[in-house]
C-alpha cells in the first residue's frame, strides 16, 4: 500500500490520501503523550477476551465503525485506540510509545530484489522500495512480537479491528497464536483497492479470518484472499434521510483529487446557477488547501452524513460517502477523474452516473437498492456467535 501511494504521488496522478501535518509543537506534544501513555494508557492491566482496534477518524468525537460493537461487548473488550493520527477514545489504551519507537532504529536501505528497478522500467517512476523495506519490516517484526505478548497476557479470543491492512502486525500476532481476527468495513471496497483485491483469491499472509461488511454488495465486489469469510453486519451509523432540499448539490472532496474536483464544482455552479453547490472537505483536508471560486460554498462544519440526508445531488470520485449518499436518497454523479473506476459497478447497475459534462448533473439517478450497500444492523447476532 505504501509503495502504491508513493507511486501515485510521485507520478502526479493523486495527492496524499490522508495527509497528516504537524508543527514542531505538535510533534513535541505527541512525544510527551507517548511517554505519559506508557503508564496512563497501558493495555496490559486487567483481563479481557476481545480486543477492539477502532478507526482513528472520529467526526464530532464519534468513532462510527465500532461504536455499536463496543457497546455490545461492554467490559469484555480491551479498546486499543492510537492517538498518533487522531484523538483516542475516552478510557481507551494504546501502545503509541512502542509503535513510534519500533521504527526509530533501522538501516537506510535494504535489498529490494530488483523491485524498484522493475517498477521504474514499467512506470518511469522511481520509488525508494529499499528504504521503505528497511524501515517497515523491522518495525513490523518488533510490534508483532509485542502484540503476541499482549494477546497472550489477556487470552484474547477474538480481535476486531478497522483497516486491517494498516495493522498487519496485530493481525499477524493474532494469526501466530491461532486467534480469530475480524475486520469491520470502514470504506469503499473495489477491484482497485490494494487492501482487499487479490485476483483469483490466492493465499495471502497476515489477513483477517472474516470481513464484516455494510451490505451484500461489498461481499463479492472484489476477490478477497483465500479463506476469508464475509458477513453482512449492516450500518447502524447511517441517519434517516430527511426532507430533501431540491437545490442542494454536495461535492465530496478527497485529498487525492481535491483540486481537480473543485474545478468540476465550479463548472457545475456556472452551468446550474439556480443550484446551491457545497464543497465538502474530507476530514483530513483543511480550508487553507483551497481557493473556493464564486458560486461554490465551502462546507466544513457539522456532519457529512446529515448533509447527505438533505442533499438532492451528490458528486464525488471514489469516496465511501458516495455510497452513503446513495443509501440516503441522493442522486449520484461520479466525476470523470482518476479513481472513478471504484464506482464502475454502481454505474453499471444504474445507481450512479459517470458525469463527463456539468450539464449531465440533473440526469443523475437515484439508487433503487440502497440496502445492498447499507443494510440494517446485525451486529447483535454476529457478536453472540463469538467462540468460547
Amino acid at each position: 500500500m505504501r509503495v502504491f501511494h508513493e507511486l501515485t504521488r510521485r507520478s502526479g496522478i493523486h495527492g496524499a490520501p490522508h495527509p497528516v501535518r504537524r508543527t514542531p509543537y505538535d510533534k513535541a506534544a505527541l512525544v510527551a503523550r507517548h511517554v505519559t501513555g506508557i503508564v496512563t494508557r497501558s493495555p496490559f492491566p486487567g483481563r479481557y477476551d476481545a480486543l477492539v482496534v477502532p478507526h482513528p477518524r472520529k467526526p464530532n468525537g464519534v468513532e462510527i465503525y465500532t461504536d455499536e460493537l463496543r457497546a455490545l461487548l461492554g467490559d469484555r473488550a480491551l479498546i486499543l485506540d492510537s492517538g498518533i493520527n487522531g484523538s483516542p477514545l475516552p478510557g481507551s489504551t494504546n501502545l503509541d510509545f512502542f509503535t513510534s519507537a519500533a521504527g526509530a532504529v533501522h538501516r537506510r536501505t535494504a535489498d529490494d530484489r530488483g523491485i524498484a528497478t522493475a517498477l521504474e522500467e514499467l512506470t518511469g517512476i522511481r520509488v525508494p522500495v529499499g528504504a521503505l523495506l528497511a524501515r517497515e519490516v523491522p518495525k513490523h517484526l518488533r510490534l508483532r512480537a509485542l502484540y503476541r505478548m499482549l494477546l497472550k497476557k489477556h487470552k484474547i479470543r477474538t480481535v476486531y479491528l478497522v483497516v486491517a491492512y494498516f495493522h498487519q502486525h496485530i493481525v499477524g500476532a493474532a494469526r501466530d497464536l491461532g486467534i480469530r481476527v475480524v475486520e469491520l468495513q470502514h470504506g469503499a471496497i473495489s477491484p482497485f483497492h490494494l487492501g482487499y483485491s487479490y485476483p483469483d483469491r490466492p493465499e495471502v499472509a497476515d489477513q483477517p479470518d472474516e470481513l464484516w461488511c455494510f451490505g451484500s454488495y461489498w461481499t463479492d465486489v472484489a476477490d478477497l484472499p483465500a479463506g476469508m469469510r464475509t458477513e453482512v453486519m449492516g450500518a447502524p451509523f447511517l441517519p434517516t434521510a430527511g426532507p430533501k432540499d431540491p437545490r442542494r448539490v454536495l461535492f465530496l472532496s478527497q485529498g487525492t483529487i481535491g483540486a481537480e474536483l473543485l474545478q468540476v464544482a465550479d463548472a457545475v455552479a456556472k452551468q446550474h446557477p439556480e443550484l446551491e453547490v457545497l464543497y465538502r472537505l474530507h476530514p483530513s483536508e483543511r480550508p487553507a488547501d483551497y481557493t473556493i471560486p464564486a458560486g461554490v460554498q465551502l462546507s466544513t462544519g457539522g456532519s457529512t452524513l446529515d448533509l447527505l440526508a438533505t442533499a438532492t445531488y451528490q458528486v464525488g470520485v471514489s469516496t465511501t460517502a458516495l455510497f452513503e449518499g446513495m443509501a440516503l436518497g441522493c442522486r449520484t454523479a461520479v466525476a470523470n477523474l482518476p479513481g472513478h473506476e471504484y464506482l464502475d459497478r454502481a454505474i453499471t447497475r444504474g445507481h450512479a452516473l459517470l458525469m463527463r459534462d456539468p450539464a449531465q448533473l440533473i440526469d443523475a439517478p437515484l439508487c433503487d437498492d440502497p440496502t445492498s450497500y447499507y443494510a440494517p444492523s446485525d451486529l447483535s447476532r454476529l457478536t453472540a456467535e463469538q467462540p468460547e
